[in-house]
């Protein structure tokens, strides 16, 4: 459960990926019936003004001390650098040996590998940075494609907004979608994206354009019990079967294939959640057809067999 959660700011702090942090965990909504979070934003100089990235100062109130029993350790983006403040590397291996979560935003991934954390791990930073991250930490397992990597105690993300997805999906996997929605509802942001960072990098401007694949999308998610195949798919977009497998893949990180079955696993999970019906009706209804199809890709997306998610996250009465 996540109960205390400790934010660690050093110089050049960038303001929006702590401002996340602090949108997410350090507003009160138990009036919305979010869990209380004790909230401490955390440095070596607390009350001292540090440096932001952006021509500012910020204080952190609390010292290293609060991480010593922290659930979550987070660290927001700051300027990446060749050596970082000792005391929070080994307060951060304290807090990975006794089970802590560690959670970075953007850059903030390069602390977690300074302090050794990273080796043999899955991780994610910004796709800036992954040339540079690699040539720091070469026992690190990067992917640069995608918005964040789950890694267990260890989540981290890609640049900015996809902070935003790393922090809800932390909150889905601890306290349950109810409680993730809620939080973004009153962000105003979806609960849950899809894609990855590859729709971002910048890329040369294609000689033809054509319109996003969003009405597509929609139409695949309301009919998520049909078959897609790329013929039918593209001539609904109206595009050669070439041009949109292309296009899918640019606009969404993946293929249809996958695109399609993440969001079947994602309404199944809902199902299991919020309704008692059996698994092989959620099967059919999720368009996964079989009992036997969905807790295969359901444990291979979401981790765990959709019974043993549901005991842990069903809110139906």
């Amino acid at each position: 459960m996540l109960r205390k959660i400790a934010v660690v700011l050093m110089e050049d702090v960038a303001l929006f990926e702590f401002g996340v942090l602090s949108e997410v965990f350090g507003i009160d909504r138990t009036d919305d019936g979010v869990p209380a979070f004790d909230f401490k934003v955390c440095s070596t100089r607390p009350g001292e003004p540090l440096r932001t990235s952006s021509h500012s100062a910020v204080i952190a109130p609390y010292g290293l001390e609060e991480l010593e029993d922290a659930d979550l350790i987070a660290l927001p983006a700051t300027t990446w650098r060749d050596a970082y403040d000792e005391r929070i590397l080994d307060a951060l291996r304290r807090g990975a040996e006794r089970g802590a979560i560690l959670l970075t935003v953007c850059s903030g991934a390069f602390v977690l590998g300074a302090a050794g954390l990273l080796k043999g791990r899955s991780c994610a930073t910004h796709w800036r940075y992954a040339k540079l991250f690699r040539e720091q930490f070469p026992e690190a397992h990067l992917d640069a494609d995608v918005l964040f990597v789950d890694d267990g105690n260890i989540i981290t993300s890609a640049g900015t907004a996809a902070g935003i997805d790393a922090c809800l999906h932390l909150v889905r996997r601890e306290l349950g979608s109810a409680v993730a929605t809620r939080i973004a509802r009153r962000m105003v942001v979806p609960p849950q994206r899809d894609g990855g960072q590859r729709q971002y990098v910048e890329v040369p401007v294609p000689e033809s354009s054509s319109e996003s694949l969003q009405p597509v999308l929609d139409w695949m998610v309301d009919n998520l019990t049909e078959e897609h195949t790329i013929p039918d798919l593209a001539r609904r977009a109206r595009m050669s079967d070439r041009t949109f497998a292309r296009r899918f893949v640019a606009e969404t990180g993946t293929t249809p294939l996958k695109w399609v079955t993440t969001q079947r696993v994602l309404h199944a999970r809902t199902l299991l959640e919020q309704t008692k019906l059996g698994v092989e009706q959620i099967a059919s209804e999720s368009g996964f057809g079989t009992a036997a199809l969905l807790r295969h890709h359901f444990r291979r997306v979401v981790g765990v067999p959709p019974q043993d998610y549901r005991r842990t996250f069903q809110t139906a009465s």
